[in-house]
């Protein structure tokens, strides 16, 4: 506030470049912080794999150790267990009825269990010569799976002779992940460690994959988008999507995460989360810890999340109100969404359905031609096509800045000397300066004043936010006062520590750039290799 400015009432604010702000929460952010996470711990080990079943309520399977465990997605209660393993299970996964329950196991062997009649149907596909670790049925056939095995073989099967109708040929790696496609149940995708994706069509005679993407890395996760036409890929650290349709196309790569990426998976925004509602995600989890939400259509991370322990897997209801979580010290996170209560779910909705006469009349929608519109009181809420006449507020002045406003400069710097904001006591030096009167001030503040003065300057002069603007002012104070230091032996006092404290800092600097002499090019030979 300069000369001449007496009719405004800012108060001074700080020209020093402020801290920044975190950034305010989107409304999709909002939407993932609402589920409501509970733990399911002692799971003994790693949780690598998580189904949801197509079928409401939409229980979940998890699979880790040597056990399958079916829970209610509601409760978070187990319904059953499946220990007919004899040794490490993996990939249980729910046929698209929600009847069927497969998974596979170290032993080479897939086994399908009932997921309704808590028994095993002694359905065991021999064929794998090595560990099965991924086992997927098609999209809407409910008679065929296939699978997928160390021994880099993806074999087809039928499920109720337990035959293999199909060895598919062409990974020269471990095959780790596979993805039925959602546009055909005779296609479908398998991921291996010698970083090929390879997309199969059984219809096609010579068992030869109709398509082969090279992700770059070993292949952890492979997923169709619900389109069909584009399909995700997680190895390494990044996600990269692809083009089906033009023949295996990039069209995005997402290195967001720091760590390898071990899981994908599909879910939807929910009704309430603004304006991206009703939209298709993309989510990975790393070993990094993070679950980060990718919007593809906007090519951008939407919302990010980070858990206390490296994650494995990752699922998502169909009906968008659960989430879970696997990691790898055998704990389940499983995000909760309540859904809203509608009229018809309310308690005692039911009452008074048939008795008319009971029920209460809707009240009458005032409108601006009715004498009771003009006699609302001051707490109605406005309408949306209201204009608002608002008050203006009446702006709060702190001492120092009606002591700027009143031009008594000096009184106004040691009201801010005693305050407790050191912000506000730098913008009211600032305010000074631009009215060329912080020298004069220094000069005829009294020998307990200058104390004051001199105790901020010790406080705040190695604060890296004010120390360019406080180091040039200290200097100055220590020219125009010399005399009254020598004078006095509390002032004297004060300088001395000053002076310790100025040097300690350059101590600190010096030995923070040897470091940065040492580190430097130490960080140009690694990016170098």
């Amino acid at each position: 506030m300069a000369d001449g400015q007496l009719g405004k009432t800012f108060p001074v604010k700080s020209r020093l470049k402020p801290t920044p702000k975190k950034p305010s929460s989107s409304p999709e952010s909002k939407y993932w912080r609402s589920f409501k996470t509970q733990q399911i711990q002692g799971l003994v080990s790693a949780v690598t794999f998580i189904d949801f079943s197509p079928d409401p309520p939409h229980d979940f399977a998890a699979t880790f150790s040597a056990s399958v465990t079916l829970y209610n997605s509601q409760t978070l209660e187990p319904k059953f267990k499946i220990t007919s393993f004899t040794d490490v299970a993996y990939s249980a996964t729910f046929r698209s009825d929600g009847k069927l329950l497969a998974a596979g196991g170290e032993s080479g062997i897939v086994q399908v269990f009932d997921a309704k009649a808590k028994s095993d149907l002694h359905r065991k596909l021999r064929g794998h010569t090595r560990p099965v670790r991924v086992v997927r049925y098609p999209r809407f056939d409910k008679l065929h799976l296939f699978s997928g095995g160390d021994d880099t073989l993806v074999k087809y099967w039928d499920v109720a002779s337990q035959t293999e109708l199909l060895s598919l040929q062409g990974h020269k790696d471990y095959v780790r992940s596979g993805f039925a496609s959602p546009a055909s149940s005779d296609m479908f995708a398998t991921g291996s460690y010698d970083h090929t994706v390879r997309v199969w069509d059984i219809r096609v005679s010579s068992l030869n994959s109709v398509m082969e993407i090279n992700h770059g890395k070993p292949v952890e996760d492979v997923v169709f988008l619900p389109s069909g036409g584009l399909l995700a890929t997680a190895g390494g650290n990044s996600v990269k999507i692809w083009d089906v349709i033009a023949g295996g196309k990039l069209v995005h790569s997402i290195e967001s995460h720091n760590k390898t990426v071990t899981s994908l998976c599909v879910g939807k925004v929910g009704r309430d989360g603004g304006e991206e509602s009703e939209k298709n995600r993309l989510f990975s989890v790393s070993l990094d810890g993070y679950l980060k939400v990718f919007d593809y259509s906007a090519l951008k991370i939407t919302h990010s999340m980070r858990y206390p322990a490296p994650l494995l897997s990752v699922a998502f209801s169909p009906d968008c109100s659960v989430r879970a979580i696997g990691t790898s010290n055998g704990t389940l996170f499983v995000g909760k969404r309540k859904k809203e209560q509608t009229e018809s779910d309310a308690p005692g909705a039911d009452k008074l359905v048939g008795f008319g006469s009971m029920e209460e009349p809707e009240n009458r929608v005032l409108k601006p031609t009715n004498f009771r519109y003009f006699r609302r009181g001051q707490s109605e809420k406005p309408s949306e096509g209201d204009y608002l006449v608002k008050r203006p507020q009446k702006v709060k002045l702190a001492e120092h800045d009606k002591l700027l406003r009143k031009f008594r400069h000096k009184e106004a710097l040691v009201s801010a000397l005693n305050g407790k904001n050191p912000q506000n006591t730098v913008a009211v030096m600032e305010e000074l300066v631009a009215r060329k009167k912080l020298l004069k001030c220094v000069s005829n503040l009294d020998m307990e004043e200058l104390g004051l003065l001199l105790g901020f300057l010790l406080r705040y002069v190695t604060m890296p936010r004010y120390s360019g603007f406080l180091m040039s002012l200290t200097k100055k104070v220590l020219e125009l006062r010399v005399e009254d230091f020598r004078a006095s032996e509390l002032l004297k006092d004060h300088v001395r520590k000053l002076k310790r404290s100025v040097e300690e800092e350059i101590k600190i600097q010096q030995s923070l750039q040897e470091i940065q002499g040492i580190v430097s090019p130490l960080l140009m030979i690694a990016g170098r290799r």
